[in-house]
């Protein structure tokens, strides 16, 4: 049991930090000093060092140190969507709109209204989705580069719906699974939720260090691999067919399943093909509408490996039954009659313009993305903090998302990720331009 002394040192030091007495960024004592300066014992300190990171006080960086963390960020910023004030400026979400999208909205709830069959749509439906629906959907799959049938095709709510329900339906508590050191906040949260083991895998320009993964998979019991090799959240990078192949020659040897989260390829013309193209047989393929046509059409799909689809349909008929017939009527319509391919085609020119505008307001930061990606990452010297940044940043009315959410190993890195998909150009150019000047201030000074 923890002695009375412990718990007031832990007490006195969130009491210091949640006043200012302890400013953000400050370099706490090490352990042992903090032991020998207390009169306790290093485990003792580590213990109260364990109690305030836990608190969302502090932050521990392999061979670093311990900092106090601005508390202005709340730890779980930029996992959790939370409402922003009218007047702050959100670069931690992509959630673009074309104009006329609403447009298109209405013509097809029409349309929808007088079919003939609105009234089966209020019915109960089968728990993967219609045949006729996932029908639609294989003939879209091909145009990325996936043949595949209506029976390996399960209809979820959305992409994170779709993750949910492949770790649910292939994974245990306890499972190792393979994730890049820097991967999407939202497969996180899953792995957290269903006690998964985590394993980071140190990354390259291009894509996971497969030495490292290989290593991993000869020495530990991995279950899973989740990957995202065409547009990676939030590095942007497209993993090389070279890099594939191999990828799938070490599951193949060892074998763990692959996760491919596809949710952003849309945004890259002419990648090379889906892991799931090539190894049907080891992946499951996971992507969705909401990014490519709208955040509020909950609209996804899981191609996934025969032997797995009675446990995924059992997963969807635990969690939601079936994705709403009215929404998935909607999606697949605009699938079959090519507005999907011309909203796809708009948001890809889109991107690449918000890139472009981000490369010339922020020129001369170290930015790292692709040239069609919504998002843009910018890390920070070692000796800069990105929670102070972003804090300086909120104070101007500008919203964005440190490395915390996006990482799995023991090392945070500094840097931030700046969503551009979420406001109209100009306010995008003067608010990059804010953030520049910021940054420069800031942590590059």
């Amino acid at each position: 049991m923890a002695s009375p002394r412990y718990k007031k040192l832990v007490d006195a030091l969130a009491a210091d930090i949640r006043a200012g007495r302890l400013a953000p960024g400050l370099r706490l004592p090490t352990h042992r000093a903090l032991a020998a300066q207390e009169g306790i014992a290093v485990v003792t300190a580590t213990r109260v060092y364990a109690e305030l990171e836990a608190m969302g006080l502090v932050s521990r960086e392999q061979g670093r140190g311990t900092f106090v963390r601005d508390i202005a960020v709340s730890a779980g910023h930029g996992i959790d969507q939370q409402a922003v004030a009218t007047d702050v400026v959100d670069l931690n979400f992509n959630y673009p709109s074309l104009p006329g999208q609403a447009d298109l909205l209405r013509q097809v709830l029409r349309e929808v209204a007088t079919s003939g069959d609105l009234d089966s749509l209020l019915r109960y439906q089968p728990h993967r989705g219609r045949p006729q629906d996932r029908t639609s959907i294989a003939r879209h799959l091909g145009r990325r580069g996936i043949t595949t049938d209506a029976d390996r095709i399960l209809i979820t709510n959305g992409a994170q719906h779709g993750l949910a329900i492949s770790v649910m339906a292939t994974l245990s508590a306890g499972d190792v699974v393979a994730v890049d050191a820097l991967t999407y906040p939202g497969f996180k949260v899953l792995a957290h939720a269903f006690h998964l083991d985590l394993e980071p895998i140190p990354t390259t320009t291009d894509g996971p260090d497969l030495d490292a993964l290989e290593k991993l998979c000869a020495t530990r019991p991995v279950r899973a691999i989740y990957t995202m090799p065409t547009l990676h959240n939030p590095l942007g990078w497209v993993m090389p067919a070279t890099d594939r192949t191999r990828l799938i020659r070490i599951a193949r040897q060892h074998g763990p399943l692959i996760i491919e989260d596809a949710s952003y390829a849309y945004l890259v013309e002419d990648p090379p093909p889906p892991l799931a193209a090539t190894a049907p047989d080891i992946t499951v393929y996971v992507s969705g509408l909401s990014k490519s046509i709208a955040t509020g059409l909950r609209v996804g799909f899981v191609v996934a490996p025969p032997s797995t689809i009675p446990s995924l349909e059992r997963a969807i008929r635990a969690t939601i039954w079936n994705t709403p017939a009215l929404t998935t009527a909607i999606a697949c319509r605009w699938l079959d009659d090519g507005t999907v391919n011309h909203l796809e085609a708009e948001k890809r020119d889109d991107a690449k313009t918000r890139q472009a505008l981000a490369r010339q307001e922020l020129a001369g930061l170290p930015l790292v993305g692709h040239p069609s990606s919504y998002f843009t990452w910018l890390p920070l010297p070692d000796d800069a903090r990105a929670d102070r940044l972003t804090a300086t940043l909120s104070r101007h009315l500008i919203s964005v998302t440190t490395a915390e959410p996006f990482t799995t190993s023991a090392h945070t890195p500094q840097a931030i990720r700046l969503a551009l998909g979420s406001t109209d150009l100009d306010s995008l150019r003067s608010t990059l331009r804010t953030v520049r000047r910021v940054a420069i201030e800031d942590a590059y000074a």
